[in-house]
Formats: C-alpha cells, sequence, structure tokens
C-alpha cells in the first residue's frame, strides 16, 4: 500500500493526476499480460488495475465483460494472475500493481491465502466492485496484516453517510464512479460530475480516483484538479482489441497511455 501512496503524493506534488490502467489478465493471451502491464507502465501509467477475470461480472459492461470471458476460455485464473504480478516484478515493473476482482474468486481462493500470495506476489491492493464497506471488515483486516490497500467504491447516488465510510475505509485510494451503471467508454462525463466530485472531496484526504467513462485525453484534462487520479479501461481494452499481433498490441497501449498521460500535467 505504501507504495500506492507514494505514487498518488509524488503526483499531488508534481500537480499531476495519476493515470490507473485497467489490463484485464489473460487478455487476448496470458502470456502477453506482462508485456501489455510493462508497455503501459513505460507510456506513462502511474498504476496497474489488473483485472481477474470472472464469469458474471455485474459492474463491467461489454467490453471488459468480452476480455473477462476470452481470457477464461483460456484458463485464466485468480492464481493466474497472481503469477503475472510475479513475472512483471520479475521483468522490472515497480508501479503498483492493485488486483480488480469479484468476491466469489476471491473467497474460493481463501482470503487468507489470497492476501497472503498477494503480498509475495508483488501485490499492491484489492479493487473489489461488489464488496460493501458494511461487510468489508474481514478484507480490511487481511489487507492490514499484509500491508496492502483495500478500495471501496462511491456511487453518483451515495449518501453522505456511504461516501463518507468508503472513503474512511478505503487504504490507498477510493474509487469514484463517474455515472451510475456499468463501465464503458463514454463520449461525454456526466455534467454533474464537478459537483459529485466535491462531495466527495468533502468526505475526507483519501486520494480519489475517478473511473466509468474515463476514455479520452480531453475528459482526463477536464478533470485535472478535481481528482486525484483517473481509471482508463475499456477504451484501452479496445484499443487492445484492435491491434493484429501482440506488438500492435503493445503499441496501441503506448499510444493511448502516452496521450492520456499527457493530459493529466
Amino acid at each position: 500500500m505504501k507504495r500506492i501512496e507514494q505514487t498518488f503524493t509524488d503526483n499531488r506534488t508534481k500537480d499531476e493526476t495519476t493515470l490507473v490502467a485497467y489490463i484485464t489478465s489473460g487478455y487476448p493471451l496470458l502470456g502477453e499480460t506482462v508485456g501489455l502491464i510493462s508497455a503501459a507502465v513505460e507510456a506513462g501509467a502511474d498504476v496497474i488495475e489488473l483485472g481477474v477475470p470472472f464469469s458474471d461480472p455485474l459492474g463491467d459492461g461489454p467490453v471488459i465483460q468480452a476480455t473477462g470471458q476470452a481470457a477464461l476460455d483460456t484458463g485464466t485464473t485468480a492464481a493466474a494472475t497472481l503469477d503475472v504480478v510475479a513475472e512483471a516484478r520479475a521483468a522490472g515493473v515497480e508501479a503498483p500493481i492493485v488486483l480488480m476482482g469479484y468476491c466469489n474468486p476471491f473467497l474460493r481462493y481463501g482470503l487468507t491465502q489470497l492476501y497472503d500470495d498477494a503480498r509475495s506476489a508483488g501485490v499492491d491492493g484489492f479493487v473489489v466492485p461488489d464488496l460493501p464497506v458494511s461487510e468489508g471488515a474481514e478484507w480490511l483486516a487481511h489487507a492490514e496484516a499484509n500491508e496492502l490497500g483495500q478500495t471501496f467504491f462511491t456511487a453518483p447516488g451515495s449518501s453522505a453517510e456511504r461516501i463518507a465510510a468508503s472513503a474512511a475505509a478505503s487504504r490507498g485510494f477510493l474509487y469514484v464512479l463517474a455515472a451510475n451503471g456499468v463501465t464503458g467508454v463514454r463520449k461525454d462525463l456526466d455534467p454533474g460530475l464537478d459537483a459529485y466530485l466535491e462531495r466527495v472531496r468533502a468526505a475526507g484526504d483519501t486520494p480519489m480516483a475517478v473511473g466509468f467513462g474515463i476514455s479520452r485525453p480531453e475528459h482526463v484534462a477536464s478533470l485535472h484538479g478535481k481528482t486525484d487520479g483517473v481509471i482508463v479501461g475499456s477504451a484501452l481494452l479496445q484499443a487492445i482489441g484492435a491491434a493484429r499481433d501482440a506488438a500492435g498490441r503493445r503499441q496501441a497501449v503506448t499510444g493511448l497511455i502516452s496521450s492520456l498521460k499527457a493530459a493529466t500535467r
């Protein structure tokens, strides 16, 4: 978790928005994931959110659902994803890596073993979309015992009490949904987003990262100074999916991440 905190602190000092890049583990092939992570980090991604594929990802839109299913079809599991993290660390990736996944596969793995193995592999934290704060005590205990982050969520419809509870419980950063619904590329950001971000900011000092619909440099630029971080997933996965081969996929990551990172300054 210290690596996550330091990244947000350093970017605040530089007046840069922290760029979080979401990549689905095992998409399009498990053997390419480390290369895609490396390409994203080298192009300017500050944090990698590495998705553990799941068959029923209720918070994800069609792009991430499709990439997750493709990864499942090739046998990608939580254990295989931890191996990816270890390989990325061995390859020299030093950026924070957080695992995004749903309660079911993590509970099947076993929380004690999961958090121990995650720490050993080089994971910095967890993002669990279907874990409410009210049910997060055991998860937080494991996270704190292993010095790992634990991210909770807020949405535009969240009450002030819910926002405050999520912010207080989050370790590393708070995930702020830019829109209700599921992930996906959107042309425009919600016109009420600025006021919502002010409400979230008033809840505390936990770094916040905005996701769901962030896909263009102009989106990132428009949020400068209003949030600590932005999360880009579906747009990045679309770029990966449109490329013809492994080299093209790495180039697609480099191109998009470079343009988005330039907009954080």
